[in-house]
């Protein structure tokens, strides 16, 4: 086993880890860590329906609440903002205060500002109210994974966790937009936050009663205010100025100003944490290869991915006339593939192939899928040309998320296991924000150019499958070629 302040992982032969697993108390094999998978992968379904959920009620709520169609956007970019701007900052803090704690205190007032959204009167109320909500599901995220990682220590059994993990999260997201449509259309757009709170608190409870206790950890030292600071503002002003971009161009200086701002803040941000003496992201963490490439990955095909459900999402419905309802129903083989390939394939070709071959095997996929779309036209059917492209990025898409949580998550000190999860869900989260306004812009200007939204999308997957087989080569140059079959610590 390496520390994270090594450059690379040690070759660990063909079959050490292999055959010996690492017996600890809170492995696998017990009701107990059973009860930590299943809820840590309950609470990452709520937060993927709940952000894929509103998007369905969107119109109704314009209607009913009165909001602009620039304050709209808000609905959804209030929550990606907070959730993304404070993912590093929560992750940090649900390592000195305790992952069950951090899991309890986010998935309360998540429920609460769920149950205030719901409730909401005006379009501010809604807004502030989806700021908290993307706040608390900041806290809950990393709690979650950090809770997984400290339970599931041998390179197997954190493999398997990590793809139920993932493989949850892709069915929130799909059922988000089923559930939506049902809710939205019988009930109204309330009940979408609505139902919310009820499943949360039975979550809670359960949590409450089933979760290990914290385990005691060194004292903690004082916060790294300033380190918080300049995550949370360089992380903000980086989403604010591409939801500005989509929206407004981005030439214009609500876009240009924010982005700016943001690269900047992360040069300060990177200064102040390597001269820090109790850093909020220890940079050791990043000296490590095959960590490293991952986040790379994660940011890269997090981009892609999002540009893939939100471009097939639209060609369903504008082009091809499907129904919301429809159009999520079109996507359950996917979600389905995800979660088969996450949770039983995963876990078997990992430890066979290692990490940088599953890794590469993943790229495969995801790209020759992303390479099939690109061939999209208006009169494209559902199942010769959208069914077999969703299908190869899902069979990526679930060899690629378990393998770089392995990676990102593996050889962590435990005082920081949060915090390595948080790192993987900002990558992902940053990554989706900007790869979906680089390819929404692409898309547009196509649009715009030939008037026909599918050559608009085709392009946007042809682009994403450039971007594949350029996250590729990083992992076939940089990751080590002896990933092995290290044991996670």
């Amino acid at each position: 086993m390496t520390h994270p302040t090594s450059g690379s992982r040690p070759a660990s032969g063909p079959d050490q880890s292999a055959g010996r697993p690492d017996r600890s108390p809170n492995d696998t094999g017990t009701a107990g860590a059973t009860w930590v998978l299943v809820l840590a992968a309950a609470a990452q379904f709520v937060l993927q329906l709940d952000f894929s959920i509103i998007n369905v009620a969107l119109p109704a709520i314009q209607r009913r609440l009165g909001f602009t169609a620039a304050g709209l956007q808000w609905v959804v970019t209030g929550y990606a903002l907070t959730y993304g701007a404070l993912l590093l900052v929560a992750g940090r803090a649900a390592d000195l205060i305790g992952r069950k704690r951090a899991l309890l205190v986010g998935l309360t007032a998540f429920g609460l500002s769920s149950l205030a959204g719901g409730l909401a009167t005006s379009a501010l109320m809604l807004v502030v109210s989806r700021l908290a909500q993307g706040a608390s599901a900041a806290l809950v995220a990393p709690g979650a994974l950090g809770v997984l990682t400290d339970t599931y220590t041998t390179p197997e059994a954190r493999a398997r966790a990590l793809g139920v993990f993932q493989g949850s999260s892709a069915a929130g997201a799909t059922a988000g937009i089923v559930l939506g449509g049902v809710l939205t259309e019988y009930l109204g757009w309330r009940s979408v936050l609505l139902v919310n709170p009820p499943v949360i608190a039975a979550l809670a409870w359960l949590m409450a009663r089933r979760l290990p206790a914290d385990r005691r950890g060194p004292a903690a030292t004082r916060p790294d205010l300033p380190g918080a600071a300049l995550a949370t503002a360089g992380a903000g002003a980086l989403i604010y100025g591409l939801s500005e971009g989509q929206q407004r161009g981005f030439g214009s200086a609500l876009s240009l100003v924010p982005l700016l701002a943001a690269v900047l803040l992360t040069g300060v941000f990177v200064l102040v944490e390597s001269r820090s003496a109790d850093p909020m992201l220890p940079l050791t963490l990043l000296r490590d290869r095959a960590r490293r490439t991952a986040l790379v990955v994660m940011v890269l095909l997090g981009g892609v991915v999002a540009g893939y459900v939100y471009f097939v999402s639209l060609y369903l419905q504008r082009v091809r006339g499907m129904s919301t309802l429809l159009t999520g129903l079109a996507l359950i083989p996917a979600t389905a593939l995800v979660m088969a390939v996450s949770i039983l394939l995963t876990r078997r070709v990992q430890p066979r192939l290692g990490l940088r071959r599953t890794l590469l095997l993943a790229l495969a996929f995801v790209g020759v899928g992303q390479l099939w779309l690109s061939e999209l036209t208006a009169h494209s059917g559902y199942a010769t040309h959208v069914l077999p492209g969703i299908v190869l990025t899902a069979i990526g898409m679930g060899l690629a998320f378990p393998t770089s949580s392995v990676a990102i998550t593996s050889d962590v000190p435990p005082a920081l296991r949060a915090l390595a999860g948080s790192m993987f869900v900002t990558a992902q989260q940053l990554g989706s924000a900007v790869g979906l306004a680089v390819l929404a812009t692409i898309a547009a200007a196509r649009t715009d150019s030939t008037g026909s939204p599918a050559n608009g999308y085709a392009l946007s997957y042809l682009v994403a499958t450039g971007v594949v087989a350029f996250t590729a080569l990083a992992v076939a140059f940089l990751f080590p070629r002896t990933d092995g079959r290290h044991s996670p610590r």
